[in-house]
């Protein structure tokens, strides 16, 4: 059952500036369903002949109705302006995403409206400050985290053979995939395999091929990995929405790699951080509990064989895969949005 989430926030009588625990089942919506929630909410609303500045009061006044929460008389200017969401609001009309004033942040998530030639709200896309870092391609985020990759003899490594204290608890061997959710799902007390059995299920996949061509080859290979991954997990069928993490439902990042430098984008697969789903249970699933299965593969132009596995979890990444890098800071950041953004 859908939770009413603009329903359970207008009862509770928060304003958009009282923070909440990231992850409460109740008043904390999680991304995919805000993204669902403001795009059936907000599409359609006319901004027409508005200055930029009463568009931007408007578009926020419309989240706020949309979400449960009061209209403030007038907007502080917090940062984020939704604290207790912690989002702030864009309108598009071109594909060139400017943030003042602030670095990125990988945990705070960006309302993302895109605005059509006639001034009117046509689509909603909700991302956090990680997915955007991977949409730069101008070179403005100079650098993130990376560690480094380095292959041993053998083939297949579990390099912790068991999950986090805190996930622990809600793993269960055996878990039935595939009748009961998808690889999309929040992760839920009971139907997360523990780290070793996915490591079995995953082994498989070492040896097997799959075609390396069309106009955008990171993507392809990255959507034909995650279809192997879904398969030997023993879902019913492949879903991908983008996210982090890729197998939402197992908490399972899944990189591909055909060179030893492992990109992390803005966070550290070690950062205690909440991570934005819905408690487990009562428990916050942190970006630490979440495992990481790296696949190493050669390719030699046509086909893309995979031939190492390697699966960790974030808490234990850096002891097997040495980190190097930082981050930059920067003042303004102008983001190119891909054409197909909002169709995605």
């Amino acid at each position: 059952m859908e939770r009413d989430y603009p329903g359970t926030i207008a009862a509770s009588g928060l304003t958009i500036y009282d923070p909440i625990e990231v992850g409460d089942p109740d008043l904390w919506v999680p991304t995919p369903e805000l993204e669902s929630l403001l795009d059936e909410r907000l599409r359609g609303i006319s901004l027409a002949g508005l200055a930029l500045r009463t568009r931007s009061k408007v578009v926020k006044e419309a989240v706020c109705r949309a979400l449960g929460y009061p209209v403030p008389a007038s907007f502080k200017k917090t940062q984020p302006r939704f604290v207790g969401q912690l989002f702030d609001t864009y309108a598009q009309k071109s594909n060139n995403l400017q943030v003042w004033n602030e670095e990125l942040s990988p945990t705070r998530r960006y309302v993302i409206l895109r605005v059509s030639e006639d001034d009117e709200i046509t689509r909603v896309k909700v991302v956090n400050g990680e997915e955007l870092a991977q949409l730069d391609t101008t070179g403005t985020l100079t650098q993130k985290y990376q560690a480094r990759l380095i292959p041993r003899d053998a083939t297949h490594e579990l390099v912790v053979p068991d999950d986090t204290d805190a996930l622990a608890p809600h793993v269960r061997a055996g878990a039935n995939l595939a009748q009961t959710v998808s690889p999309i799902d929040h992760p839920a007390h009971g139907l997360i395999l523990p780290i070793a059995e996915v490591y079995a299920r995953l082994g498989g996949a070492v040896g097997r091929s799959f075609p390396d061509a069309g106009w955008d080859q990171e993507r392809n290979r990255g959507a034909a990995l995650h279809r192997i991954v879904c398969e030997l997990l023993g879902y019913a069928g492949y879903r991908d929405d983008g996210r982090f993490p890729d197998v939402r439902n197992q908490l399972l990042e899944v990189k591909l790699q055909t060179s030893p430098t492992i990109d992390l984008g803005l966070v550290t697969p070690s950062s205690e951080e909440p991570l934005d789903v819905p408690q487990v249970a009562g428990t916050q699933v942190r970006h630490c509990d979440v495992r990481y299965a790296l696949f190493y593969a050669q390719t030699d132009g046509a086909e893309v064989t995979l031939t190492h596995l390697y699966l960790t979890t974030g808490a234990s990444f850096f002891s097997r895969f040495p980190q190097f890098g930082g981050k930059v800071l920067n003042k303004k950041l102008q983001i190119p949005l891909p054409s197909d953004f909002f169709d995605r």
